[in-house]
């Protein structure tokens, strides 16, 4: 996995994505006692950054294979990455998911045309049921992190932070990313080391939910004990992946966890100051700038804002506990 396969991967999809901006509020800053600068990826189609993965892989697929249709598994920002992807190259999607994803997620899902295969995480065999599909339609999988087509499209959002920082006049920062198994946040570790050396990538993740952060203390990949139940469900993974692994534990600065009611409250700010629409997993990040500046290092910070498909429920919860 290196920069040239990033690159690629930008020339590939550079048509079909949208390079979102970074954006900075005054209030923010002060919040945060340093620059704060945000990367809202929740603007990104589908919602969240992984429909560059999901464009990258899929486009790199050769045309015989991409014709047989893909798979992959998600809660539910991958599975619709994934599924506009397979439909902008007019080929079958099958995404498994979990029963208990949000309802938006599903829904969408549908809508961009992909067939919705759900489970149940407590009884059934999520690989089991992916194998029999694959195996009876020739269908690809996707994984949703540990595929390097993936994680070079998610690289492509490394490589417009650095431009639009170099555009800033910006050398070096923090860029705190919302983790789960490390596609995006080894992508963008990837795209620093080659075009802003002096810029380090560090993880974020929820209180329970701390696999990356546990290994990068240890040198080991960890284990989560469970990954449902929890709040941010856009970024609960079992562990971080054996090909992310190695670049976060080389790249990556220590990471950073943040309680529920820190991303609620990292929500309800973006909405107040940014008018952006986080989910809850999509919001640790700003968290981690907003209130644990005892942890970062630098006087600028850019962190991400990975997706925005939450629930009305949710986000009004958010909402109601408010930015204080």
């Amino acid at each position: 996995m290196n920069i040239d396969r990033i690159e690629a991967a930008r020339d590939r999809i550079k048509s079909a994505v949208r390079r979102t901006p970074l954006l900075s509020a005054p209030l923010l800053d002060e919040i945060a006692g340093r620059r704060v600068l945000v990367k809202p990826e929740c603007l990104q189609l589908t919602g969240s950054f992984k429909f560059r993965g999901g464009m990258s892989a899929v486009s790199a697929l050769p045309e015989d294979v991409r014709a047989r249709g893909v798979i992959a598994f998600s809660s539910g920002n991958h599975a619709q990455g994934v599924a506009l992807a397979a439909r902008r190259f007019g080929v079958p999607a099958v995404i498994i998911m979990p029963s208990d994803a949000p309802a938006m997620k599903i829904a969408n899902t549908r809508a961009y045309g992909a067939e919705v295969v759900l489970y149940d995480r407590g009884v059934d065999d999520r690989d089991a049921l992916g194998d029999r599909l694959s195996a009876e339609r020739g269908l690809t999988l996707i994984r949703p992190f540990d595929d390097p087509e993936v994680i070079a499209g998610q690289g492509t959002c490394g490589l417009e932070i650095a431009e639009q920082a170099a555009a800033l006049g910006i050398t070096r920062a923090e860029v705190l990313t919302c983790c789960g198994g490390g596609g995006l946040t080894s992508g963008i570790a990837l795209a620093l080391e080659a075009h802003a050396p002096a810029m380090r990538a560090r993880p974020v993740e929820p209180e329970g939910y701390d696999d990356t952060t546990r290994s990068l203390r240890s040198g080991q990949r960890e284990r989560n004990a469970t990954e449902a139940g929890g709040l941010c469900d856009a970024i609960l993974t079992p562990s971080p992946g054996a090909l992310t692994f190695p670049i976060l534990h080389r790249l990556c600065g220590p990471g950073v966890v943040v309680s529920d009611d820190e991303a609620l409250r990292a929500m309800a700010l973006a909405f107040a100051h940014l008018k952006l629409v986080a989910e809850p997993g999509g919001a640790v990040a700003l968290a981690a700038a907003l209130f644990h500046g005892a942890e970062l290092e630098c006087d600028t910070v850019i962190c991400t804002i990975s997706g925005g498909n939450v629930d009305a429920e949710v986000f009004a919860r958010a909402l109601a506990r408010g930015p204080d």
